[in-house]
């Protein structure tokens, strides 16, 4: 049976200075393992975020994480924790960047990468017209990864509306799910708690979704709430709508216990659709 572990959530309010946001974080990180976290988790564009889409491709990292990436590994391996990086926006060989979770161990190596697969491609209630897929390229693979708990199925924000992805993941074994998120205040107020609980009640795991919060550069909104919820949708701890960081106990066994008592993951059958075209 796998152990017993401290997941950390930490919740920033991120702007456009590299430099400041990292030493931010690395301060807010160094807190976490201070205070007993195994696993450390942060948000979507933890380094860098501006509602424009410009700025954030001219900002971008080299595709290798240079040495940005370099110090996050050697924080975790110096703080002897795991450390999963929510987001940093990468260049590609192409105009458009990437958006890519990493995954770090406890002794710095990259254990997984992330890139998130579905782009915000929406209309706010307030008329406000967002189109990631314009300056971002999705990702194409889920990734469940090894941990010393168990399996973490990896996912980035928006793609929380997509439940088809976190059953694959739950189906290949994920225990935990991270949705490290920039979620926006208008769909954060009337979704994300919904959503959140939806997804881990669904799939019988704990969900880790570490949060960006507050006023942003380029007339960005973010709603907060960093939450991790229990397999049985309890919501263990939530974040709130300031920068701060969420701990709770994680008990792997109780994933078995609730998948051995409502075993759904088990009971998806194939199926098809008729959609009758007759008026009645």
């Amino acid at each position: 049976m796998n152990s017993k572990f401290r997941a950390a959530c930490i919740q920033i309010n991120s702007g456009n200075d590299l430099a400041q946001n990292l030493t931010v974080l690395k301060t807010m990180v160094a807190e976490a393992a201070s205070n007993g976290a195994n696993l450390v988790l942060t948000p979507e564009y933890c380094l860098m975020m501006d509602g424009s889409g410009r700025v954030m491709r001219d900002n971008a990292l080299a595709a290798d994480g240079g040495a940005t990436l370099t110090e996050l590994q050697a924080l975790a391996r110096e703080r002897q924790i795991w450390l999963l990086v929510g987001s940093l926006t990468l260049k590609t060989d192409e105009e458009r960047i990437v958006n890519r979770s990493f995954l770090i161990a406890a002794d710095g190596t990259i254990a997984a990468t992330y890139d998130k697969i579905h782009m915000f491609d929406v209309t706010l209630p307030d008329g406000k017209v967002i189109r990631e897929s314009s300056s971002y390229r999705p990702g194409e693979r889920a990734v469940v990864a090894a941990t010393p708990w168990g399996k973490l199925g990896m996912t980035v924000c928006y793609d929380l509306r997509f439940p088809h992805l976190y059953r694959a993941l739950a189906q290949h074994g994920a225990e935990f799910i991270a949705v490290p998120s920039s979620f926006q205040r208008q769909t954060g107020k009337a979704h994300w708690h919904t959503l959140l609980k939806a997804r881990a009640i669904e799939n019988a795991a704990y969900v880790f979704a570490p949060a960006m919060c507050g006023e942003h550069a380029g007339n960005r909104q973010t709603y907060g709430h960093a939450l991790i919820v229990d397999p049985w949708g309890e919501v263990l701890a939530d974040g709130g709508e300031e920068p701060g960081i969420i701990y709770a106990e994680i008990d792997p066994a109780r994933v078995a216990k609730i998948r051995g008592m409502m075993p759904s993951l088990t009971h998806d059958r194939p199926y098809s659709v008729v959609a009758s075209t007759n008026a009645e």
